[in-house]
């Protein structure tokens, strides 16, 4: 059961990125009262949402395949492999608090 719940959430991830991204000049389009407008993505926005690309890849081979490939790249609750973790979490957190943000004028 988790296999699917991990793959739903991230396939929901990767429709919900698709969605907002246009995919030009790093820009982000959202529905105003006055028609389309753009905000423009920070580096720290770039950075949190790789971060969640990663994770969420990290997620679906967990599910779907048992392969933690985080661990195998840094060793199991390894120092490394613990700090993506974190960073990744940190990055879900970041990103589900300015989320909101790109929607207001």
């Amino acid at each position: 059961m988790s296999r699917i719940v991990d793959t739903i959430r991230f396939f929901t991830f990767i429709t919900y990125w698709n969605v907002l991204y246009s995919g030009r000049n790093r820009e982000v389009y959202s529905k105003g009262r006055g028609g389309v407008r753009m905000n423009k993505l920070s580096t720290l926005d770039w950075v949190a949402v790789i971060l969640l690309i990663v994770g969420g890849l990290n997620w679906a081979l967990v599910g779907l395949f048992k392969v933690d490939l985080v661990a195998l790249i840094f060793g199991n609750l390894s120092a490394l492999s613990r700090i993506v973790y974190v960073l990744v979490g940190a990055s879900a957190v970041y990103v589900a608090v300015v989320s909101p943000k790109l929607r207001k004028e």
